[in-house]
């Protein structure tokens, strides 16, 4: 019964959805593109210097690499990562701003289990602390770049995310650009 009063017959809530359709050459979508190829490209130079020292794969020894821990195994998985947000960059558009949100949080997620498991003989990717902190701040920046413009209590109404969670508002704006002003010549409307 009171949830008549605070939802009137006849209101329903549109849900958002992350995967709207953006216009194809959507200034969003070269965001997306940018953050996704910034972080695979850090990820995968990582990657790379770590598997020149030639190190084990699951080597726990302390091989560093640019002030983090490695090994074969932290190498190898920051390659596959670093590609699969390259073939993000190459895709663009949603594709890219929603891969770069799971990767973000599977890279929080990754520090939260590494930092449980740092003085642990399970720790097989040679996590320490740094890789830790490292790892807790680039999952912040790719959920940055993913949710950028997506997610946000200021969006500008032409934003396409906009649109989709105020359907009426965005109609009458629609409706207000549409309607041509009668135009006016000294005083007199043509």
């Amino acid at each position: 019964m009171a949830t008549n009063v605070l939802h009137p017959a006849g209101w329903r809530r549109k849900a958002t959805r992350l995967d709207e359709h953006l216009p194809v050459d959507h200034q969003l979508s070269r965001f997306y593109r940018a953050g996704a190829g910034l972080m695979g490209l850090v990820l995968v130079v990582f990657g790379i210097l770590g598997l020149i020292d030639r190190i084990g794969i699951f080597d726990t020894g302390g091989d560093t690499v640019a002030g983090l821990n490695t090994n074969g195994a932290l190498s190898i998985l920051s390659i596959c990562v670093g590609l699969l947000l390259f073939i993000g960059m190459v895709i663009g558009g949603n594709f890219a701003s929603t891969l770069n949100m799971f990767i973000g949080i599977a890279f929080i997620l990754s520090g939260f289990v590494n930092l449980a498991l740092l003085d642990s003989s399970a720790n097989f990717l040679a996590f320490e602390m740094p890789n830790v902190l490292f790892s807790f701040v680039v999952g912040v920046l790719l959920m940055m770049f993913g949710m950028y413009g997506r997610v946000s209590g200021g969006l500008p109404h032409d934003n396409p995310y906009w649109r989709a969670r105020h359907p009426e508002r965005a109609s009458t704006e629609q409706r207000r650009r549409r309607t041509p002003m009668p135009e006016v010549t000294n005083g007199k409307r043509l």
